[in-house]
């Protein structure tokens, strides 16, 4: 059975761009070398943090969402603490599947409507 996850992870700020995509490439390997399903990644980019952490006032969030079975949590947590430039994350367990962000609705044209309507009388 597989599980729905999101993992959090903050990236040093100083990562080049290309440094950054092989990261998530070696853990989105992962997720599903071991059976997993991987959503597409989101990037939160630079965002100052609420207090230093490591000596670092910033960091590059990146947000991965996946479906695996439990042991894969371990491995890929463990993978995370090896690796250089990740400083802090966070793995939790969602207790349904990820529902894909929705599109900001369009302005009504009804109220358009209306208002040449009242400008005509």
């Amino acid at each position: 059975m597989l599980n729905h996850y999101e993992t959090l992870l903050l990236l040093s700020p100083e990562l080049a761009e290309e440094n950054r995509k092989e990261i998530v490439a070696n853990l989105i390997g992962i997720i599903e070398r071991d059976g997993g399903i991987a959503a597409p990644v989101d990037d939160w980019g630079i965002r100052t943090l609420a207090y230093p952490v490591r000596k670092l006032t910033r960091g590059h969030y990146i947000r991965l969402v996946f479906s695996a079975p439990g042991a894969l949590v371990a491995e890929l947590e463990r993978n995370i603490r090896i690796t250089d430039g990740i400083f802090k994350f966070v793995t939790v367990r969602l207790d349904e599947a990820p529902k894909a962000p929705e599109a900001p609705k369009p302005i009504e044209a009804p109220v358009a409507a209306e208002a040449v309507k009242t400008e005509e009388a």
